[in-house]
C-alpha cells in the first residue's frame, strides 16, 4: 500500500483517538508488548502516553503503524 493510502487511515484522527482505540482493542498489556515504553507498561494512562508520544517521533510512528494495521484488519 502506498504512503498516501496508509496515511488515509490517519486523516482526521487525533493521537488521543488513536490511543483510545488501541487501548480498547488491545488493552495496555498487549500494547506494552508491541511498543516497549514505560508509559504503556508502568502505571499506563492515555494522558502520560500522549505526552510521551508527542515528544518521541519513533514511538509515535510505531503506534500509528499499529493503528493502521488494526484498521486494515477491520476492512
Amino acid at each position: 500500500m502506498s504512503e498516501q493510502n496508509s496515511s488515509n487511515f490517519l486523516h482526521g484522527v487525533t493521537l488521543e483517538n488513536i490511543m483510545n482505540s488501541l487501548v480498547e482493542y488491545y488493552g495496555w498489556e498487549k500494547l506494552g508488548k508491541r511498543v516497549k515504553i514505560k508509559c504503556f507498561n508502568i502505571d499506563p494512562s492515555v494522558k502520560s502516553s500522549l505526552k510521551f508520544l508527542r515528544r518521541t517521533p519513533w514511538a509515535r510512528k510505531k503506534v500509528e503503524d499499529i493503528y493502521i494495521n488494526m484498521k486494515k484488519k477491520e476492512l
